[in-house]
């Protein structure tokens, strides 16, 4: 696949421990699959975000664990259950992954599909207003 990486994205994925940059690079790897328009981009300082008309993720590491933040307005199905915390959180939920944690690439994979539709749609402030 291919796409146009941000430096200061790699930069941030290249100063993690070894496993945290295998999980970084997965799932960078399926939320351009997603689709080839997301682009990606640092906020915030220092965290990686992946925005199409609007955000989709972003990651954001830790000394023991990987947090992808999804920005769906807790609107998108999670039959899965990949989920991890934020559950009722009006902006976003979290997956996290530890070392040794598979990505359940298909679920994620699904998400980010449907979170990349739902800002194409107007995003997922204005869904909820809908529903």
């Amino acid at each position: 696949m291919h796409y146009s990486p941000d430096p200061r994205v790699d930069a941030y994925i290249d100063g993690l421990p070894n496993w945290q940059q295998e999980i970084c690079r997965e799932v960078r790897d399926l939320i351009h699959s997603a689709d080839p328009e997301v682009e990606e981009t640092i906020k915030r300082t220092v965290q990686p975000y992946f925005v199409l008309k609007g955000n989709i993720c972003a990651f954001l590491t830790t000394k023991d664990h990987l947090n992808v933040f999804l920005y769906d307005g807790a609107i998108v199905p999670d039959p899965e259950g990949i989920i991890t915390a934020g559950q009722q959180n009006k902006t976003a939920r979290t997956v996290a992954f530890y070392e040794g944690d598979t990505v359940n690439a298909p679920a994620l994979l699904a998400m980010f599909r449907q979170i990349i539709a739902n800002n194409r749609a107007g995003g997922w402030r204005k869904l909820k207003q809908g529903s």
